[in-house]
């Protein structure tokens, strides 16, 4: 038997992510197992029913390929896919239940069921109204047939005719058996009083006319089984396969997530903008493809550690097995860090035309466009980051005049030259600290950063005025460490691991590199072998300094441009040995330099 799954929203409000994934699981069923997937729309509650919310649910799908085989816009011999247009079907057969005994004609008011459920509660007790109580109510049950020919004249609902003491049991491909007790049951309405079917009803009935095999859908309606059961015993009709999955939940893991959890925490929980207040996944800069992705790891795994699968990979591998009973927990920062794996893989020329950085890159010539997206890619979580990444490229069309203020005073380069200039011209180093101090109140210069500057550059030239023996200490401490540099760097290379975890920006990798106190030892040891020691020791230790800006600086840039490409490129055994080799050969030579030199 062919398989056919069916994907049943109402549209009374936009498609939620949990409605999403439903959908996706009915569609990788089906493409698996090479049957069908239908769209179905249920708008048996008028009174609930959303303008728009059809239109959205159906763009929602295109727009993450989940295309539907059979529906509204496309068709089908089964159809209408409308159940509003199918009132005459559900009419026939709730008669026909009437019929055989199955259900039964109800007239009672909203009032009394009203005053009944009062008493319920007041008794502390649930109200239903079924097998135990059902003769105490207005219903064809209860009154004669020429009372019930003239009371349907009027409003009347059709109840089903749940026989009492009884256990029903149905099976679950991902939870096995369920079993409730018949008196726990309401009679259920199958037909309303406006002639339109319940849930309930229209979900059976339809599922077997179009020949639904199997049926996949939410936890939430679960509870709702039994009663399932019963409507399709009654007719003799056979259960299809029924597959309950687990709740989305909240962050926390408590709770079944939300649009206030949303709301509260700033992510999104509809695929696509609803209103002016409700932003969906791809107005936030997410692909398609990731968003599918992301889902359905969202109580599903084949069974691996892969986390990346395209929709025709998904198509293939899904399988019921890999379904989880207990709920999934959502994680934005997980779905933007898969969404950061797709953008990264896809091709700049293709990105460059994605909406959003097609927005941003209108202003700048053709031929650039492409290099300035394959130059902050590998940046990108959501493609609304690209307009952040790229703001360096446009001028600041205003500054804080305070801010330009405090960065001129802090600039280091005028004290560094002055202190430069001092020492030249005083060899003795007297009045080195006075002449400083005059000329720094005269440039409006805090002292402080005198202190800071001032100190440093000091405090390095007395350890060489009063020690000239340290250089020499220094050649053989600085060989013996790159001897162990070199040592280290044998299988350093193959220490490469899967990337986790959120990638350093590049101001943060440069700021942590120039703190590293391994990227200052590295600088000292390469500078301590060329001091240029015939000048002024101050200029040896600026040397130092720029010796670790431009050990620091460049490998940051080096890796932000080409990273994810290096990456790539040693992941080859024989290409990890030879440059690991090539570069502790390197650095003894070095070394051997520095301390012959």
């Amino acid at each position: 038997m062919t398989t056919r799954v069916r994907f049943a929203p109402s549209p009374t409000g936009p498609l939620h992510i949990g409605g999403l994934r439903t959908a996706l699981f009915n569609y990788l069923e089906a493409k698996k197992k090479g049957g069908a997937f239908i769209l179905r729309i249920e708008d048996t509650d008028q009174n609930r029913y959303v303008k728009g919310s059809e239109e959205y649910i159906q763009k929602a799908l295109k727009w993450c390929g989940i295309n539907p085989d059979e529906g509204p816009k496309r068709g089908g011999k089964y159809g209408p896919y409308r159940q509003s247009e199918r009132k005459t079907i559900y009419k026939s057969h709730a008669q026909n239940l009437i019929d055989k005994g199955l259900a039964y004609y109800a007239f009672d008011s909203p009032q009394i069921l009203s005053q009944a459920r009062d008493q319920a509660e007041k008794n502390g007790e649930t109200f239903k109204y079924g097998s135990l109580n059902r003769m105490n109510f207005i219903n064809s049950l209860s009154i004669s047939e020429l009372e019930t020919q003239k009371a349907l004249k009027g409003d009347y609902v059709i109840r089903l005719k749940i026989t009492a003491g009884e256990k029903i049991t149905v099976f679950d491909r991902i939870r096995g058996n369920v079993t409730v007790e018949s008196d726990l049951l309401d009679d259920k309405i199958l037909i309303k009083s406006d002639g339109m079917p319940t849930y309930h009803f229209a979900n059976v009935v339809d599922d077997k006319l179009m020949n639904i095999t199997t049926v996949v859908r939410g936890e939430e309606w679960l509870p709702s089984l039994p009663i399932h059961k019963l409507i399709y015993d009654a007719f003799g009709w056979k259960t299809p396969d029924f597959m309950h999955l687990p709740l989305i939940l909240k962050p926390s893991g408590k709770g079944k997530l939300s649009k206030r959890d949303g709301d509260k925490e700033g992510f999104p929980v509809y695929p696509l903008k609803w209103d002016e207040d409700t932003q969906g996944f791809k107005e936030l800069g997410f692909l398609p493809s990731s968003l599918v992705n992301y889902l359905a790891l969202l109580g599903w795994n084949d069974g691996t550690e892969n986390e990346i699968f395209t929709l025709s990979e998904l198509e293939k591998k899904f399988s019921i097995s890999g379904i989880q009973k207990g709920g999934a927990r959502f994680d934005y920062e997980k779905a933007k860090w898969l969404n950061h794996k797709y953008i990264s893989n896809i091709k700049t020329s293709d990105l460059v035309n994605k909406n959003i950085i097609k927005h941003e890159l209108d202003e700048y010539p053709n031929e650039k466009q492409e290099e300035i997206v394959e130059l902050v890619k590998e940046r990108l979580y959501t493609l609304n980051d690209f307009k952040k990444e790229v703001s360096f490229l446009k001028d600041p069309k205003r500054f804080d005049e305070k801010v330009v203020e405090k960065l001129k005073v802090k600039n280091p380069l005028p004290i560094l030259n002055k202190i430069h200039f001092l020492v030249k011209d005083n060899h003795d180093g007297f009045n080195i600290k006075t002449l400083l101090f005059e000329w720094a109140k005269s440039e409006n210069i805090p002292l402080g950063h005198i202190m800071q500057i001032g100190l440093t550059c000091f405090g390095f030239a007395n350890l060489f005025l009063i020690y000239p023996q340290v250089q020499f200490y220094m050649k053989i401490l600085c060989f013996l460490y790159l001897l162990y540099l070199a040592k280290t760097m044998i299988g350093s290379f193959s220490m490469i691991q899967k990337e986790t975890g959120r990638p350093l920006k590049f101001y943060e990798a440069s700021i942590f590199q120039f703190v590293n106190p391994k990227a200052w030892s590295i600088a000292v040891t390469v500078a301590s072998g060329f001091f240029p020691t015939e000048e002024n020791i101050f200029i040896g230790v600026a040397f130092v300094t720029i010796t670790a800006a431009v050990i620091c600086f460049p490998s940051i840039c080096v890796w932000a441009l080409f990273g994810s490409g290096l990456r790539k490129f040693v992941t080859n055994l024989k290409i990890k040995k030879t440059i690991e080799y090539l570069l502790a050969i390197l650095l003894v030579l070095t070394g051997l330099f520095i301390l012959l030199k």
